[in-house]
């Protein structure tokens, strides 16, 4: 039986083994073979596998996301029409977190310049903005 153990395919692929065995319970990978005394023992292709699936993460794509882009990778027929298609899926849910995390952030500057920042918490302004008290709410609460 031939293959790369756990260890060798997690320090090529810059992952910890933990990582390894996540994304196979996750089953972005398949399970290995065993050898008779219980060894993993990956294709070496993991390793690329691996790194496609912790490249993808860090553009954003959840793991069922790429669990797609794997099929797609991997399926004969596909096109660059499909892979491009997932792509402006991600780019249009990111730009709506832009505009959710800009509005929080306006909401919350708006709220931090109108407290004090002194004295006791009663009376606080961004406390009772959470509470949906005071002039000025919390309308993303």
């Amino acid at each position: 039986m031939t293959g790369v153990t756990i260890g060798k395919i997690a320090k090529e692929a810059g992952v910890g083994i933990e990582t390894v065995r996540f994304y196979e319970r996750q089953g972005l990978l398949d399970p290995p073979p065993r050898t008779d005394s219980g060894y993993r023992l990956y294709p070496a292709d993991t390793v690329a596998k691996i790194r496609f699936i912790r490249n993808a993460k860090l553009l954003g794509f959840s793991l069922k996301e790429i669990a797609e882009l794997l099929t797609l990778h991997d399926a004969p027929n596909a096109t660059k029409a499909e892979v491009k298609q997932r792509t402006q899926a991600k780019i249009r849910e990111i730009e709506t977190k832009i505009m959710e995390l800009t509005r929080m952030k306006k909401i919350l500057t708006d709220l931090a310049a109108s407290c004090s920042g002194q004295g006791s918490i009663e009376g606080c302004p961004i406390m009772q903005a959470m509470e949906g008290q005071g002039s000025k709410r919390c309308h993303s609460c």
